[in-house]
């Protein structure tokens, strides 16, 4: 059963995660933490080239196992030029969301125009007809 998990960098030992499954079946747990902090730090000296081992202490054994990560910082990049690319294509769509209704207000105003100057017209030429019969008149 597995009591304690940890993960590090093997470049400088640094510990990124760790785990411990329950403090209360380990009672020496920051004895152990310390003695695989002390593995990581001699990992990243180079001192041992096996990518597995399993060192054995007291009662338990401490598994490693190394494994490089260039792969899937290469998929991170094609992740962040795949957002700059979404990002892009949402700048492009909101400018042309904006253009599109600048033009579809404009296309509403020429159609109320259509629909009032005939109107419009019409009352002004009838208003011209009595204003022109009263000075007439």
């Amino acid at each position: 059963m597995v009591k304690l998990t940890m993960i590090a960098r093997v470049t400088d030992g640094l510990p990124l995660a760790e785990g411990l499954d329950d403090g209360r079946d380990v009672p020496d747990a920051d004895f152990y933490k310390q003695q695989v902090k002390s593995l990581f730090k001699n990992l990243s000296r180079g001192q041992n080239e096996a990518s597995r081992m399993s060192v054995e202490t007291g009662p338990y054994l401490f598994h490693y196992i190394i494994e490089g990560r260039t792969r899937n910082v290469q998929e991170v990049l094609g992740v962040g030029e795949k957002l700059d690319q979404v990002s892009q294509m949402s700048s492009r769509l909101t400018s042309e969301s904006r253009i599109y209704a600048e033009k579809a207000k404009d296309l509403n105003r020429q159609a109320l125009i259509r629909k009032c100057v005939p109107v419009a017209a019409v009352l002004v030429f009838v208003f011209l007809l009595f204003w022109a019969k009263n000075k007439l008149s």
